[in-house]
C-alpha cells in the first residue's frame, strides 16, 4: 500500500479540517491505485485534492492558478516528477512541491533538492506524515506569495529567487530581455567624446539590476551564455555605427571561454573599436595561462581595460598581469575627492603610475563640478560619471577617435 496509519481523518480535529478546506492540492501520479489512496488520505485531512494522471495534464491545471501545493510521484512515463517540478518553476516560483517515490536513489534526491522540491518522500507514506508535509507546504507557500506580492508593490530589489529551477527559469527571461545602455566617457580636459561603455540591462523584474543578474548566472553557472548575449547585443550596435569605440565588461570567467577568441565571435570584426573591461573586484589566479589569453585578444584587435582600480580583490596584482591600454579608477575613490586630501594623494599617484607605464587613466562615478575640477587638476585623461552623461538605450555615434593615438 502506498499509505500507512491510521484511518486518515479520525486524528484530524475540526479545527484544522476548517482550516485545510482552505488548501487547494494538486495531486499527479500515473498509478491509479495510489492515486486515488492518497486522495482519499488527503480529502479526509479537510484538503481540497485535484488529481491527474499525468504531468501534461497537471500543467494544464497549474496554468488556471489557485493551488497551494502539489504532491507528485517521481517515476511517470512521459513527463517525469523531476521534469514536472522544473516545469512549474518556468511559471510559478512559489508552490510547494512533494516528490512521491517507491524507488528511492541518490540522484533524484539530489535533484529534487537542487530543483527545489519542498520535500522529498517515500512510498508508503505515513498518513500523518503525508498530512504534515501538505500542511506545512501549504503554509511556507502562502508566506511566500505574500512576501513576493510585498516586493512587487513596494519594489524592493533585496527578494532573491532560492531553488535552482527558479533561479533558472528567472534567468532565461531576463536573458530574453536583455538590452544594452551607453555611457559615455570624455576626454577630462575639454569634454569632448571618446567613447561609450555598454552596461548590460534587462527588463525581468525578478532580477531588477546588473548585479543581481550576475548573480543569478554565477548561482546556475551560466556566465558564459550571459557574456556572449551582452557581447552578441553589444556587437549588433557596433555593426550600426562606424566609428564608436565601446567599453564592453568582462568577467573573469568570460576569459576562460574559447568563444571569445574566436575570429568569427560577434566582436571580432569590430575589435579595433573594443576595449575590453575585466574588472578587478575578482581574482584573476585561477585563470590559467592568463597572459597567453591576453596576448590573444591583442592579436584579434581588441585592448584592455582594467576596471575598479583601488576598490579591487588583490591590490595592483591584476594591473601587471592584464599590462592594460587603460585604467579605471573605482567610483568610491573619485565621490568627494574634492574635500578629501587622502584621496587626491592615492589618485595623483595612480595618475603618474599611468602616464609613467603609457597608460590612460579613466575616473568614473564622476557625479559633481568640484569632482570634476579636482580630476581635470590631478591630470586624469578620461572622465565617466552622471555628470557628464547617463547610460541611456539607443546606439551611440562618436566622432573619429583612434586608440594609438590617445594612448600614451
Amino acid at each position: 500500500m502506498p499509505v500507512q496509519g491510521s484511518e486518515p481523518g479520525v486524528r484530524g480535529s475540526v479545527d484544522a479540517r476548517q482550516l485545510h478546506a482552505e488548501t487547494k492540492v494538486l495531486l499527479v501520479d500515473d498509478d491509479a491505485a495510489v492515486r486515488n489512496a492518497l486522495r482519499r488520505v488527503l480529502e479526509r485531512r479537510g484538503y481540497q485534492v485535484f488529481a491527474c494522471s499525468s504531468g501534461g495534464e497537471a500543467l494544464e491545471h497549474l496554468a488556471a492558478g489557485g493551488y497551494d501545493a502539489m504532491v507528485s510521484d517521481v517515476r511517470m512515463p512521459g513527463m517525469s516528477g523531476l521534469k514536472l517540478l522544473r516545469a512549474v518553476r518556468e511559471h510559478d516560483l512559489d508552490l510547494p512541491v512533494i516528490l512521491v517515490t517507491g524507488n528511492p536513489d541518490l540522484a533524484s534526491a539530489t535533484e529534487a533538492v537542487e530543483y527545489g522540491a519542498f520535500q522529498y518522500l517515500i512510498k508508503p507514506v505515513e498518513s500523518d506524515r503525508l498530512d504534515e508535509a501538505v500542511d506545512r507546504a501549504a503554509a511556507i507557500g502562502r508566506v511566500a506569495r505574500v512576501k513576493r506580492e510585498y516586493v512587487e508593490e513596494y519594489g524592493s530589489s533585496t527578494f532573491r529567487v532560492g531553488d535552482r529551477a527558479g533561479i533558472s527559469a528567472t534567468l532565461e527571461r531576463a536573458l530574453g530581455t536583455l538590452w544594452v545602455a551607453y555611457q559615455p566617457i570624455v576626454h577630462a580636459q575639454s569634454g569632448a567624446p571618446f567613447a561609450h561603455e555598454a552596461l548590460m540591462r534587462s527588463d525581468e523584474p525578478e532580477l531588477p539590476n546588473p548585479q543581481a543578474v550576475l548573480s543569478a548566472a554565477e548561482r546556475v553557472d551560466r556566465l558564459g551564455d550571459l557574456g556572449g548575449t551582452v557581447r552578441r547585443l553589444t556587437a549588433v550596435d557596433l555593426a550600426a555605427t562606424e566609428r564608436s569605440i565601446f567599453f564592453v565588461n568582462l568577467h573573469p570567467k568570460d576569459l576562460t571561454d574559447e568563444a571569445l577568441y574566436d575570429p568569427a565571435s560577434p566582436l571580432t570584426p569590430f575589435a579595433h573599436r573594443v576595449v575590453l573591461e575585466v574588472t578587478e573586484r575578482a581574482s584573476l589566479e585561477h585563470i590559467a595561462n592568463l597572459r597567453d589569453r591576453v596576448a590573444r585578444l591583442r592579436d584579434l584587435g581588441f585592448r584592455i581595460a582594467l576596471d575598479d582600480l583601488g576598490a579591487g580583490y588583490a591590490g595592483l596584482t591584476s594591473f601587471t598581469q592584464l599590462e592594460p591600454e587603460f585604467v579605471k579608477l573605482d567610483m568610491e575613490l573619485i565621490r568627494g575627492i574634492h574635500q578629501n586630501d587622502m584621496k587626491r594623494k592615492i589618485v595623483r599617484s595612480m595618475v603618474e603610475l599611468c602616464h609613467d607605464m603609457g597608460k590612460s587613466l579613466i575616473a568614473e562615478g564622476v557625479e559633481v563640478i568640484e569632482e570634476k575640477q579636482a580630476l581635470v587638476d590631478l591630470q586624469c585623461d578620461l572622465l565617466q560619471g552622471y555628470l557628464l552623461g547617463r547610460p541611456s538605450k539607443g546606439t551611440p555615434g562618436l566622432a573619429a577617435c583612434k586608440l594609438l593615438e590617445f594612448s600614451k
